[in-house]
């Protein structure tokens, strides 16, 4: 089993260069097979995620070339066959080729999508999207069939404005005779990207990036290149360890509107922040005060970022209070910060965090992608060696973590 040892305390300079967004790839994968054509992704993270979207577009006989950052897709001979529940459950992603071979093909075949327990995570809005195209869905246990004669364009209002939901529905809609309009849809940059690459391939899709989407189906989709705009998680990360350990800490080849409401909560708790066209400079403080932070969709504070700043959390001085809204299990992470000395407490949907606190190293589990993030974030800081279990989960979603992080002057290993 591999595990993660970090000896903490050591300061970060240089420079960061934040990889494609593994939100927004792993949404374009599974859209490039409506392509009818090749489609060519560009700056494509090199994660465990990406491996397995590959795996189930080898399994439906596309041919995928991958040249480093690059990704070659030819969909033209998928056989539309049942995808199992073994490929499935590697990833919640794998519900984007729900949608994709659905909309493509009138029928899709395959079990409920994997991912991170993070709390309750239904499909019921992207079902909801589905049905209302004029799609028949079944569910018998853990598997979907999802058919229809023809797909027609319709009227979706999503209870909640997900991300998932709302590309799912955009990806069904692309191909469907008419009109579709997504109320209350999400408004995050991943669908923006997805959109844009949609767009490029000939559909006729306005309206990402607000909450009322419009899509006007298409009989075919051309070839096209596109590219994964940078990951503004990854980017946060980095960034909240510039705030702890940074001088002169550059984080480069970001979006910094897309981090906006990050940066926005750090200068307020103190960090330095010097802002360029596509980088960030974070140098740490000696003293920072506590805040206040409430997670919501874009362009709010993002529920991935939550865990990380945790960490920083606890080193800021007096109570803070952190109030989860988007999921009700993503405090597993706090159990491990209090073994690390840091002083938190649970209540409902909310954390309270009394700072600031010393942590020290120890042995500590990643139960999640964010909570492993948090506890890298609390090993860079901590005193003596902090070792991580289960660090598949963090590795499918950060690129060259390892490599990124030693480059600027932290101790990190994989054993």
């Amino acid at each position: 089993m591999q595990k993660l040892k970090i000896e903490g305390g050591y300061t970060l300079t240089g420079t960061i260069n934040i990889s494609g967004a593994k939100n927004s790839a792993v949404a374009l994968i599974p859209a490039a097979i409506l392509c009818d054509e090749t489609a060519t992704i560009f700056n494509v993270p090199n994660i465990s995620d990406i491996d397995a979207l590959n795996e189930i577009l080898t399994y439906l006989g596309a041919t995928v070339t991958r040249d480093g950052e690059t990704m070659i897709i030819d969909s033209s001979k998928i056989i539309n066959k049942e995808i199992p529940q073994g490929i499935s459950k590697k990833l919640r992603a794998s519900y984007y080729f729900m949608s994709a071979l659905l909309g493509k093909y009138k029928k899709v075949e395959m079990y409920f999508p994997g991912g991170c327990s993070i709390g309750a995570r239904p499909i019921d809005q992207t079902l909801k999207g589905f049905k209302a195209l004029g799609a028949t869905v079944i569910e018998e246990g853990d598997k979907y069939t999802i058919f229809a004669d023809e797909l027609k364009g319709g009227y979706v209002y999503l209870d909640m404005p997900s991300v998932g939901a709302t590309i799912n529905t955009i990806l069904v809609a692309v191909k469907a005779n008419g009109v579709t309009i997504i109320e209350n849809a999400a408004k995050e940059p991943e669908i923006v990207n997805v959109a844009t690459f949609l767009n490029n391939m000939g559909a006729k899709i306005t309206g990402a990036g607000t909450s009322r989407i419009r899509i006007e189906g298409v009989d075919t989709l051309h070839r096209c290149m596109h590219e994964v705009i940078p990951d503004r998680i990854e980017a946060g990360t980095y960034i909240i360890a510039g705030a702890l350990l940074g001088d002169k800490l550059k984080i480069n080849n970001i979006i910094p509107e897309h981090v906006e409401s990050l940066t926005s909560k750090l200068e307020e708790i103190g960090v330095e922040i010097e802002e360029g066209n596509d980088y960030l400079i974070i140098t740490k403080r000696d003293k920072y005060k506590s805040t206040k932070i409430r997670t919501l969709g874009y362009p709010g504070f993002p529920t991935d970022l939550q865990q990380p700043i945790t960490t920083l959390l606890t080193q800021c001085t007096g109570l803070s209070e952190i109030e989860e809204t988007i999921y009700e299990n993503r405090f597993q992470n706090v159990e491990f910060l209090n073994k690390m000395g840091a002083d938190i407490r649970i209540s409902d949907d909310k954390a309270f965090i009394n700072g600031p606190s010393k942590l020290k190293g120890t042995n500590v589990v990643a139960t999640d992608l964010r909570a492993g993030a948090c506890l890298v974030l609390a090993g860079l800081v901590a005193e003596g060696i902090t070792t991580i279990e289960n660090v598949d989960h963090i590795l499918r979603g950060y690129e060259q973590l390892i490599q990124k992080l030693t480059n600027v002057g932290a101790k990190i290993e994989l054993v």
